[in-house]
């Protein structure tokens, strides 16, 4: 199965592709790090969003996307923006669309840890909440 996780933050969406087989670990090179929204917040911008995201799961034959969950209310609650990205990603025809709360994110990794040191993945550090996201939800389904 091959993962999409996603952290939004601001007016992008910080992503991490990541597939699982027989309890290895496979991160697939990806053309993209983020895809980012405009703050000029008309349709046409959101569709746009939208449309792009749909072609980059499209293409790398993703079968699920997950996001990190953002607070409604508090210090670290999300931006209208951020909800609309939310929207627009769980909106695609035909996708499959989890959400993972800090707390289930936090009891998933504390039953199954992340083995490898993550500047050993490749990865950009700014990507680490994506891909724990996408670990998280790939080792919850492989324990089923």
């Amino acid at each position: 199965m091959q993962v999409c996780g996603v952290e939004i933050k601001g007016t992008e969406a910080v992503i991490s592709l990541l597939s699982m087989h027989d309890g290895l670990v496979n991160i697939p090179e990806c053309r993209v790090r983020k895809i980012e929204y405009t703050k000029k917040n008309t349709t046409s911008d959101l569709r746009y969003f939208q449309s792009t995201f749909a072609k980059l799961i499209e293409d790398y034959k993703i079968d699920a996307v997950v996001i990190k969950e953002r607070p409604l209310k508090g210090k670290f609650a999300g931006g209208a923006l951020g909800f609309k990205i939310e929207a627009a990603i769980q909106l695609i025809p035909e996708l499959n669309v989890q959400v993972i709360s800090n707390i289930e994110l936090k009891e998933i990794l504390n039953h199954n840890p992340i083995l490898i040191d993550f500047s050993e993945t490749g990865l950009k550090i700014f990507q680490q909440q994506a891909f724990n996201v996408a670990f998280a939800f790939l080792s919850s389904n492989t324990e089923k």
